[in-house]
């Protein structure tokens, strides 16, 4: 149900704080054609949380080369953990110790059988244990959704109740799981739907002891047809200003991350129609309120079309927010 990002991140150390830098020309990986054939590019919009005190469910988009991939490999720091067939992008990761801070990364893996780059690294911490735990969580309830666009959907439900609490919510198409969410959270924006289609959802609770809850009540959302991103995927509240500080100008950015049950740890910002930079937050991604400053270079009066968008957390590329005209001085 996930589909490629149309465009690889740019690598942290060399764009996180790019001004005004084209996307093609901040060192991407490379997806050309060499002597044996299109290379891989690492796995996009990798994920990972914290299923209970010895699990973690992590979840991968495809990689955007166009070579051949035959399976994937999931690595828990340098250690292979994984290896699965080209059909699974999700996996729970199990036997891990309560109370612990994993890092795991994933590479997609050739007909020879040879790994490609890792994919970014993500942490996560798995939480406490709990002594002599057999209760289940009770059912989560008031399951309702809505069909955001052509590609999207979202979910909310009411809280479940454990006795030691709740730590993750499992989120179900038909049989099948497809996301996870941190039990503080009771709302997921599930993205990469196809235009038009109809889906079945359900909720299960989970808590510390991987005791999982009887399934919520069916959702059945059908998507718009057409392209469209949905607007749930959008930043809210987006403000532009011109600024001139020091003889330089720049454009203060502010937004507010959409809410898509999971953390945003990039933007595209757009300048005059064109993307001027990305800005990448990887571990340290706010979780709402945000702000960003770039450098213009302008002179004289100025005036200015930017407009911004998120990725979402299994790595597709959301809704552009409302574009906003900044004018000044300088």
């Amino acid at each position: 149900m996930r589909r490629v990002p149309p465009r690889p991140l740019l690598p942290r150390a060399a764009c996180a704080t790019a001004l005004l830098t084209v996307l093609s020309g901040c060192g991407l990986l490379s997806s050309g054609d060499g002597a044996d054939g299109p290379a891989l590019s690492e796995p996009l919009g990798v994920t990972a949380q914290a299923g209970s005190a010895t699990s973690v469910h992590v979840m991968w988009n495809r990689p955007t080369s166009t070579a051949g991939v035959e399976g994937y490999e999931v690595y828990r720091g340098k250690v292979r953990v994984k290896q699965l067939p080209a059909t699974q992008q999700m996996v729970d990761v199990t036997g891990l110790r309560p109370k612990t801070r994993y890092v795991f990364t994933v590479r997609a893996r050739d007909k020879d059988g040879e790994p490609g780059p890792a994919s970014r690294r993500v942490t996560v911490t798995t939480p406490a244990a709990v002594a002599a735990d057999r209760s289940a969580p009770s059912r989560p309830t008031g399951l309702r959704g809505e069909a955001d666009g052509a590609r999207s959907v979202s979910l909310s439900w009411r809280k479940a109740h454990d006795d030691k609490g709740v730590v993750s919510y499992d989120v179900y198409q038909g049989t099948t799981k497809i996301h996870s969410v941190p039990g503080t959270r009771t709302e997921a924006l599930l993205t990469g739907m196809r235009p038009g289609t109809a889906y079945t959802f359900s909720v299960r609770a989970r808590d510390a002891a991987d005791n999982t809850s009887p399934a919520s009540e069916k959702v059945r959302l059908t998507t718009a047809r057409g392209e469209d991103e949905g607007a749930g995927t959008a930043p809210a509240d987006f403000r532009a200003a011109l600024r001139r500080s020091d003889g330089a100008s720049y454009i203060d950015l502010t937004w507010t991350a959409p809410r898509t049950g999971g953390d945003v740890p990039a933007y595209q910002v757009y300048l005059d129609g064109k993307q001027a930079t990305t800005v990448v937050w990887g571990d340290s991604a706010p979780k709402g309120a945000a702000k960003y400053s770039f450098y213009t270079g302008d002179g004289g009066d100025a005036r200015h079309r930017v407009k911004i968008r998120a990725q979402l957390p299994d790595g597709t590329w959301g809704a552009f927010s409302p574009e906003r005209t900044v004018t000044g001085r300088q």
